[in-house]
């Protein structure tokens, strides 16, 4: 009976530890295999081939660790250094022209004066050439003279010259009519009056030239090119933009100062016309230069705002010196309302010369005769064309020769 107990027990005991050893048995064959620890490694993507280059097919960068990758080396990563910007060029000193020399310059304009005048010229010797010169060629003649302008008493003035010249002569070539009607244009229009523009002042300060006149007539390149006129005779110029009402005067002031190497003193758009006048006056006077012209404004809203405007830029200038010459520029084309424009400013100022602009473009040239007339000052400057140079000193004989051809 022990005995078999004890087989029982031994039985019992040898069929556990054969379990124990199946069940340990799956467990390990259910465990995956563990890897040995190592430095994890990251592969970079491949590269991109380069523009022209194909990629090779299963072509591999070799590997990269984790320090290469993220810690690179720090050349790769810097900012690359901005090249230091170019710095910008200045600005080309505009070329310095040299204007054309003065002397003889309406002479060489007198095809372009005589092409707009020849009506003129050529309808009066075609008159007084007839053979019979009754009275309704008298007044046709009248009507010729009116109609350019030359005024009602200057024409009924030459119109009584020539009658009685006409009577003497008795009988009349071509050449002594051409002649005849030449020596008595000539000397309507006054070939002894001083048209030289005063520059100079007689005292130790610069020649001091105000232009004035309606905006629309010319006035700033007047002033423009009267400073051509005087470079190209010799003279250093500094300008004075004092029209400071006008958009953009100021800076067509300069550039044609800056053409001949002419200094432009300016101020505001809006300033005070006085101020700029008297610090171009100055910079003139320290600058030595021999003359300085002074652009105004040119503003007919009312004549009292003009009267004071313009008479306290003369009063202002005075105070360094005497001013020599005031130029009223008048539109040629406008005609009796010119002169109009002319009343108005000689009561504002004492006006010592005219200057004719855009005289090549009318018929009327005897807006010069008519003008001179009005304000008792000569015609000192005419302009005949849009060109930098076409501005030229008034010679009554020049202009008479242009007037009535060869």
């Amino acid at each position: 009976m022990d005995i078999l107990i004890l087989a029982l027990v031994i039985a019992l005991v040898a069929v556990g530890a054969i379990s124990g050893l199946v069940v340990g048995s799956r467990k390990k064959k259910q465990l995956p295999p563990t890897a040995p620890p190592s430095t994890p490694t990251i592969t970079a993507p491949p590269a991109e081939p380069h523009v022209g280059e194909e990629a090779e097919p299963g072509a591999q960068e070799p590997r990269r660790t984790i320090e290469e990758v993220v810690l690179p080396d720090a050349r790769t990563q810097a900012p690359a250094a901005e090249a230091p910007a170019a710095e910008p060029e200045a600005p080309a000193a505009p070329e310095i022209e040299v204007p054309e020399p003065t002397a003889g310059r309406l002479v060489r304009l007198r095809a372009r004066l005589s092409r707009s005048q020849n009506s003129l010229g050529k309808g009066l010797l075609t008159l007084l050439s007839r053979e019979h010169l009754d009275e309704d060629t008298w007044e046709e003649i009248e009507e010729t003279l009116l109609t350019a302008d030359v005024g009602v008493m200057p024409t009924q003035e030459l119109v009584d010259r020539l009658r009685e010249r006409v009577k003497v002569l008795g009988t009349r070539t071509p050449e002594e009519l051409r002649a005849l009607l030449r020596e008595e244009l000539v000397a309507i229009i006054g070939p002894d009056m001083d048209r030289t523009v005063k520059t100079e002042s007689g005292v130790d300060t610069p020649g001091v030239v105000m232009v004035v006149g309606v905006n629309g007539t010319g006035k700033t390149t007047t002033t423009g090119k009267l400073a051509r006129v005087l470079v190209a005779d010799g003279r250093s110029v500094v300008l004075g933009a004092a029209d400071t009402f006008r958009a953009a005067a100021a800076d067509q002031l300069q550039t044609w100062g800056e053409r001949v190497g002419a200094r432009t003193v300016r101020g505001p758009e809006g300033g005070d016309p006085a101020s700029i006048a008297f610090d171009a006056v100055k910079e003139g006077i320290a600058e030595g230069a021999d003359v300085v012209l002074i652009d105004t404004a040119g503003r007919l809203h009312t004549k009292t705002g003009l009267m004071d405007e313009l008479g306290k830029v003369k009063r202002v200038v005075e105070k360094h010196g005497p001013l020599d010459e005031i130029l009223l520029v008048l539109d040629a084309t406008t005609g009796q309302n010119g002169l109009v424009q002319a009343r108005v400013f000689a009561e504002v100022v004492d006006i010592t010369g005219i200057v004719l602009t855009k005289l090549d473009g009318t018929a009327k040239g005897g807006i010069v005769i008519a003008v001179q007339r009005e304000l008792g000052v000569p015609v000192k400057l005419v302009g005949l064309g849009e060109g930098p140079d076409d501005l030229a000193p008034f010679e009554a004989g020049a202009f008479v020769d242009a007037l009535i051809g060869d």
